[in-house]
């Protein structure tokens, strides 16, 4: 007879979420447990238990300050903030347990020209800034240099000094003198791939070049070993030849 009961299974799906899914569900089973245990004294023992388990199933927070302090603040955690046990250390809240951050306040300012970056623009504010000349000479030559580099980033096929001089005197409004502006060479270091690469085809080379020139003289003297040997005995047909007709 066949039986039509349906059967059931017990899948993680329908089970309730894992609070801390580290520790597993046997763990969270355990705390729901000892919740649920009508003395203190059951509790506090049976949560020393689950703390040492907790801590032996996750040994990377030993090396976390306050080790033990984490350990019950998880526990409190998994329970839902329900278990009374006598805790070493403070209750945590939900307030402190779900604490967020302040979100960020990132910048959002138009740079004028992109490839030298918004601190360019500050270094030229600051220089305008300046009332001694030769601070503020040395200070327009300092920032023409710094926007050469980053130029030489952006683009290293080519930099040109008068472009860098242009760029300097537009994103200052013309208020720096450029006129005496001196800038440094900067040497554009292409990618040492081509030697490394160089030095392998000139090692195979040379090793084709040695192998096909020994074949090259092995082959010279088998065919000249051969030459000779078929000479000397064309000789001894014609020395047998002479001997017939005499």
């Amino acid at each position: 007879m066949i039986n039509t009961t349906e059967q059931t299974f017990d899948y993680n799906t329908s089970r309730e979420k894992l609070i801390l899914a580290e520790y597993g569900r046997n763990v969270q089973n355990m705390v729901e447990y000892i919740v649920a245990l009508p003395t203190k004294e059951e509790r506090n023992r049976y949560a020393q238990v689950v703390i040492d388990m907790m801590g032996f199933l996750n040994p990377h927070l030993r090396d976390v300050p306050d080790f033990k302090h984490k350990l019950w603040d998880h526990l409190q955690i998994i329970s839902k903030f329900k278990i009374d046990v006598d805790s070493p250390y403070p209750t945590p809240t939900t307030e402190e347990i779900n604490f967020r951050p302040e979100v960020l306040g990132y910048p959002h300012k138009r740079i004028k020209v992109k490839h030298y970056g918004h601190t360019v623009e500050l270094m030229i504010k600051r220089a305008k800034e300046i009332t001694e000349e030769d601070k503020k000479q040395h200070m327009v030559n300092s920032i023409a240099n710094f926007m050469k580099m980053a130029y030489v980033v952006w683009n290293k096929d080519h930099v040109s000094d008068d472009q860098i001089i242009s760029d300097l005197k537009d994103l200052s409004n013309g208020e720096l003198d450029v006129s005496n502006v001196v800038l440094n060479k900067v040497e554009i270091k292409p990618p040492n791939t081509s030697s490394s690469s160089g030095g392998r085809t000139q090692k195979t080379n040379t090793r084709g070049g040695s192998s096909n020139g020994g074949r090259q003289n092995n082959n010279n003297k088998g065919s000249g070993g051969r030459q000779q040997r078929s000479y000397s005995n064309n000789n001894n047909n014609n020395n047998s030849g002479s001997r017939r007709s005499n």
